[in-house]
């Protein structure tokens, strides 16, 4: 028999987790719909494996109930902590829990004669296994990462985190700049924030760069425009959308505003920093107008800047799941071969 009918439904999942996959690469945003019937999905077979296995008077019955509850109340609460802490996206906590729903306990499937997933572990929490798969595979995207940099020259402290891109490319890629004015940082401007404020004001990043003394003067914002989410996919990556308070007409930039003041750093407010962020009805992924200060006056000055891409951790999540259900536990297969397990 191939598998049992739970095990074989649970399949469906990883197509569904190939395709977030992909389209997080693409546009770094899932839409939440997609979770809640992963939800019910899983919470259906885990009633199905129960019916089938109630009392729950054997071994094998104990054991799937110890198994479900470190699933459901380790493995998905830890999803909701990471993104808690920062860790993770929300995507990547509600991805967590629904694998922790659909995958409590490991799946069998036999296939010419071999049983897969071809290494178990002794606790049989294939949820567990999935994330450990998923951070393993994850380990190598800042080697990658720095691969890709030594390849093209770039030699520095920064070439596992971030690469040098060129600054007119911004409005298209995902990430945070890895610098500001001072140097390297970890906590540079989101490049969705940055997004979020060229839009609002309607602007290009082009049109920024070429007039940055008198845009840098908060009296230049004149008519404002929804900022969307900042995400790539939302029309034209520097497209100003409907106008915010107004009744829909266009703006021009700034562009037939007199010139500001040179002395950008006397402003009360320079680049409206503060207007855009209190302007915008939620927040813009943790920006705060220092941040977003210093991220201009990046932009505007440089040709090239580094920017830490980052890695969606649904990615390496559906490639841990493709692993785990056929192959198995890379690192209970690893720990066993040290003697360790």
């Amino acid at each position: 028999m191939f598998a049992t009918l739970p095990d074989a439904l649970r399949l469906i999942v990883v197509p569904v987790f190939c395709w977030a996959a992909v389209r997080d690469v693409r546009t770094r945003r899932l839409p939440n719909r997609i979770w809640p019937p992963l939800y019910a999905f899983g919470a259906l077979l885990l009633l199905w494996d129960a019916a089938l296995l109630w009392p729950f008077a054997g071994l094998d019955g104990r054991w799937f109930l110890v198994r479900v509850a470190v699933s459901l109340l380790f493995v998905a609460p830890l999803g909701y902590a990471f993104w808690y802490l920062g860790a993770f996206g929300g995507a990547d906590a509600k991805a967590l829990i629904a694998l922790a729903i659909v995958f409590p306990t490991f799946p069998s499937y036999g296939i010419a004669g071999v049983s897969l997933p071809l290494v178990e572990t002794v606790l049989g929490v294939f949820s567990l296994t999935i994330l450990t798969n998923t951070v393993l595979l994850g380990l190598a995207y800042p080697i990658g990462l720095a691969a890709f940099n030594l390849g093209t020259g770039e030699r520095s402290s920064t070439m596992f985190l971030a690469r040098p891109v060129s600054t007119a490319s911004l409005p298209e890629r995902h990430g945070r700049l890895f610098e500001d004015a001072e140097g390297t940082t970890r906590n540079g401007l989101d490049l969705d924030a940055l997004r979020m404020y060229l839009r609002w004001r309607g602007l290009t990043l082009a049109e920024l760069r070429d007039a940055p003394d008198r845009l840098r003067d908060p009296e230049s914002v004149t008519d404002t425009f929804d900022p969307t989410d900042g995400g790539t996919h939302v029309g034209p990556a520097t497209d100003g959308g409907e106008l915010v308070g107004t009744d829909g007409g266009e703006s021009d930039g700034g562009k037939n505003e007199p010139d500001g003041d040179e002395d950008g750093p006397d402003f009360d407010d320079p680049w409206a920093a503060e207007r855009f962020l209190a302007d915008i009805d939620h927040g813009a992924y943790g920006t705060d107008p220092g941040t977003l200060r210093e991220g201009l006056e990046v932009v505007v000055g440089r040709e090239t800047v580094r920017v830490s891409p980052g890695m969606p951790f649904v990615v390496p999540m559906a490639a841990g799941l493709v692993v785990s259900v056929t192959y198995g536990d890379a690192l209970f297969a690893l720990l066993g071969t040290l003697g360790l397990a």
